[in-house]
């Protein structure tokens, strides 16, 4: 596949923009990196061929001001945008900006976009194209009499759920009636204030799942394939911390199950580019629809290493045209890999973010050590953005030895300055739970109650 763009401009900042610029890099494609003010010295301002300041700190005067970064767009004649991840990679109107200006959005169509991005939409889309779904609501709830009823006829625990967004906001359990229509309020003011959108729906709470999802490439000839799955359940409300592939929980037949369902759910809407199918898995082996993301995700890097391939280079080729030249029956999976987010926060005080000058850094490297980030000794943690500032993954030719390394290279990384969650993956990776990959996603919330004790 070769890809034909000149100049792409990179809407996201981060270890995420530097990713792209080296995919860029290795297509001698020419890159442009916007950058807020307070980013005038990150590394993706300093690694592409061009910046442009796009406004202040805050993320809704730079980042997020769609005006501005297809000013710099045009601007620059680049071709086409990739929006990475957050920010405006999922906005259904961002990509129809770009498209009215003549830019390439380095993604999904933006009705594809639109669709999966309402929930409750998503879920039935699914469900009429044979995909399993967590029993629940057919659409957004309109009022507490229907919720009532809903959540009778499906039985508690149920899980409320805001239709648009996520990162666990708009999102509540309830175990009784009472707290459902609590829930139900608190759930439709956060999803309001968050995504301007209060709608939300309800289904079944699955105790303790696992949280699995399949990564998904599909071109522009009707080719859809995926990459395996990828086990997300170590996390802190809903946000990952560690991930690895292949999942302790997935057999060789269920991988193949749930690949057939997430490429069914893809081709139904006719899915561009790369996009990943979240399931929950329960403790009997019973997969369900949760969401789709229409974008690159944080924790792509564990499926490179396991399958080979440059996920980020394959979207560029995509967008360009390209079709796909391997079909399913070429993608194999090799070994193990396991990816720990680093994070400057301190977990011994409620993950408060530590922002701040890294004063000292030693990353270790060595066969199967990979680092994703955008730091560099003498860097600034800005306190404007999210806390994770870097990715370390770990390739490995079985599980055991992935989880050896990991550990191994986490006790030689070195950072001075801020305050960082290291060693807290390290304790994770020492858990016996942890080791036997018996754990779930409320695998975190025991560890910390237990480890305050």
């Amino acid at each position: 596949m070769v890809a034909v763009f000149g100049k792409i401009l990179i809407a996201n900042r981060g270890e995420i923009a530097v990713r792209v610029i080296r995919a860029c890099r290795e297509l001698g494609i020419k890159t442009v990196a916007i950058y807020s003010e307070a980013d005038r010295n990150s590394l993706h301002v300093k690694l592409a061929d061009e910046a442009v300041c796009v406004g202040p700190a805050p993320s809704q005067s730079s980042y997020l001001h769609v005006p501005n970064i297809i000013a710099a767009a045009v601007m620059s004649k680049a071709d086409a945008i990739h929006p990475g991840y957050g920010y405006l990679s999922e906005r259904a109107d961002f990509a129809e900006i770009c498209e009215d200006y003549g830019i390439t959005f380095i993604g999904p169509k933006a009705a594809q976009i639109e669709l999966m991005g309402d929930k409750s939409r998503a879920k039935a889309v699914m469900e009429a194209a044979g995909v399993p779904v967590v029993p629940g609501s057919d659409g957004p709830i309109a009022d507490e009499t229907e919720l009532q009823a809903v959540a009778e006829k499906i039985g508690y625990p149920v899980i409320i759920k805001a239709s648009a967004g996520g990162g666990g906001r708009g999102m509540r359990v309830a175990y009784n009636e009472e707290e459902l229509l609590k829930g139900y309020r608190l759930a439709r003011s956060e999803a309001g204030a968050a995504f301007g959108n209060d709608q939300v729906y309800v289904e079944r709470f699955i105790n303790n799942p696992r949280h699995v999802e399949i990564q998904l490439l599909g071109d522009q000839y009707g080719n859809i394939v995926h990459f395996g799955e990828r086990e997300c359940s170590i996390q802190r409300r809903h946000q990952k911390l560690i991930e690895e592939s292949p999942s302790p929980a997935v057999s060789d037949r269920l991988r193949e199950q749930m690949g057939e369902a997430a490429v069914k759910g893809a081709k139904a809407v006719n899915y561009l580019n790369a996009g990943t199918i979240e399931f929950l898995l329960d403790e009997e082996g019973n997969f369900y629809f949760m969401e789709m993301n229409t974008r690159i995700q944080v924790e792509h890097p564990v499926t490179e290493m396991v399958y080979g391939i440059d996920l980020v280079k394959a979207q560029i080729q995509i967008a360009a045209g390209a079709e796909l030249d391997y079909n399913q029956q070429d993608i194999v999976p090799s070994a193990h890999a396991i990816e720990c987010r680093i994070n400057a926060e301190n977990p011994d005080n409620g993950f408060l973010p530590s922002p701040g000058l890294i004063s000292q850094l030693h990353i270790p490297g060595g066969h199967g050590i990979r680092w994703d980030s955008y730091v560099y000794q003498g860097c600034e943690i800005s306190p404007y953005y999210d806390s994770m500032f870097g990715k370390l993954i770990i390739w490995g030719t079985d599980r055991e030895e992935a989880i050896n390394r990991m550990q191994s290279a986490l006790a030689e990384i070195e950072i001075e300055g801020i305050t960082h969650n290291v060693r807290f993956h390290q304790r994770i990776l020492q858990d016996s739970r942890f080791r036997a990959g018996k754990y779930g996603v409320d695998f975190v919330d025991r560890f910390l109650a237990e480890t305050k004790r």
